[in-house]
């Protein structure tokens, strides 16, 4: 095989896969980047529609953070397990009491939120997750992950992250290898010329975001995301966390994003916990150097366990740390400072708040709106380019096919894509079915093709 065809080869394969990528995977994207851009967008709706649970007009010295969690316990029948506190972190705001509650989803708890003066119950609500979502977004949320089908819709979202990346680097590859090699006169566009020249435009200003989101995205997903935590383990890049065991124990590794992971609370626990040692924690993790203004408390869930305060003010990526405090003695039995992570922990941990939209509060959110937009815009002119272009009735070679695009390659090339493929397969199981699904459907149709085309010949 000369160069030149050698060449073509491989143009004509790309060009195929990157069509197919975008005709049958395209519309998950789709899905994905609104979704996800409802989600980051509606904070301020969530903080207005639920505004008289959050805030409180009522003046005065809030009252001790042992009342206040036993005015929560006393609003569910003390029936439920204390789950964690989240104090008022400025006046006006209450108090966030949560509760294990076995009727409830995974990863979701039972709200009860505590005017802090007069301890007045201001609301009752299911929270979700560690981000503290409310029922609007978490709705939201579940639309984004599964497209509210439980775990059977996770696959959508598994499918959009494992070829997003794939769909970015190939049209760039693409556009790298058709471009012009001299610079041309500029000629009048038309409506593919112009459309196309868009459709690279956005390429381009999304390429980073499509990386960035395509991998974190997949640390979420049910299959892939378990081999890559297997990755992370194996090459100590997991979280640190800190270990409530008030006796000396192992090093625990934490989950930057356990909330869209399918454990459930357990609610196994004694309903009644003590409460009136909190404010002591409280305080004794304000001296151990818990300085954020929203922090998370949660109390042991065993008698030998210590509790824990973390910082959770994700706007600024460094007040994530977070201590165990042995409630007997008021000391500080572990600690995970955010200085110490490793830094694949800590790029795990920004690169998870940025997909959320958190880090740094609005600019994050505004950045990922205009991402969304962006990238629905350009499936849209994907899908236009290949309108403009379409074989008229259907009549297109079948030698024009992603199967015998890739059979026209030489022997080394079909080893060697064989060979990703199979890894990527075995990494990405999602995207191996696709890919399988994608020959599957090439070969059926184009076979039918052929043999129309030698029915009409003969």
């Amino acid at each position: 095989m000369t160069t030149s065809s050698a060449r073509a080869a491989w143009l004509t394969l790309l060009r195929r896969f990157h069509f197919y990528i975008g005709l049958f995977i395209g519309p998950f994207i789709f899905v994905a980047a609104l979704s996800g851009t409802l989600y980051v967008a509606t904070p301020q709706l969530e903080n207005a529609v639920y505004a008289s649970a959050l805030y409180s007009d009522a003046q005065g010295e809030a009252q001790p953070l042992a009342r206040q969690v036993a005015a929560a316990q006393e609003a569910t029948g003390e029936t439920l397990r204390l789950y964690a506190i989240r104090p008022a972190s400025e006046p006006g705001e209450t108090t966030r009491v949560m509760f294990a509650d076995p009727t409830l989803g995974a990863s979701e708890t039972r709200g009860i939120f505590i005017d802090p003066v007069t301890l007045a119950v201001k609301g009752d609500m299911t929270v979700y997750g560690t981000s503290g979502i409310l029922p609007l977004r978490q709705r939201i949320d579940y639309l984004h992950r599964s497209l509210l089908l439980g775990d059977a819709g996770r696959v959508y979202s598994e499918l959009a992250a494992s070829w997003m990346w794939v769909a970015a680097s190939g049209g760039i590859a693409l556009w790298w290898l058709t471009r012009p090699k001299r610079p041309q006169r500029p000629a009048k566009a038309n409506a593919f010329v112009k459309t196309r020249r868009l459709h690279i435009t956005l390429g381009w200003l999304l390429l980073a975001g499509l990386l960035l989101f395509s991998a974190t995205g997949l640390t979420w997903s049910q299959w892939a995301g378990a081999n890559v935590d297997k990755l992370r383990a194996a090459m100590g890049w997991l979280t640190p966390q800190v270990s409530t065991a008030l006796a000396a124990g192992e090093t625990a590794f934490a989950d930057p994003h356990a909330e869209h992971h399918m454990h459930h609370t357990s609610a196994m626990m004694s309903p009644k916990t003590d409460a009136s040692r909190i404010d002591a924690v409280l305080e004794a993790a304000r001296r151990a150097g818990i300085d954020a203004a929203k922090v998370e408390i949660r109390p042991p869930r065993e008698a030998q366990q210590a509790w824990t305060v973390t910082e959770v003010d994700r706007r600024w990526p460094t007040q994530v740390d977070a201590v165990a405090i042995d409630a007997a003695h008021l000391q500080v039995v572990d600690e995970a400072r955010f200085a110490d992570f490793p830094l694949m922990a800590k790029l795990t941990r920004w690169g998870v708040d940025f997909h959320m939209g958190v880090l740094f509060g609005l600019p994050n959110q505004l950045a990922l709106i205009a991402f969304g937009i962006g990238l629905c815009f350009a499936i849209v002119m994907g899908y236009r380019l290949w309108w403009l272009r379409r074989p008229a009735g259907a009549q297109v070679s079948p030698t024009a096919t992603l199967s015998e695009a890739w059979l026209s390659l030489g022997g080394a090339g079909r080893a060697t894509t064989l060979l990703i493929a199979l890894l990527l397969g075995f990494a990405l199981p999602v995207m191996g079915v696709s890919l399988l699904l994608f020959f599957i459907v090439d070969i059926v149709r184009w076979q039918g093709q052929k043999r129309r085309l030698a029915s009409s010949n003969g």
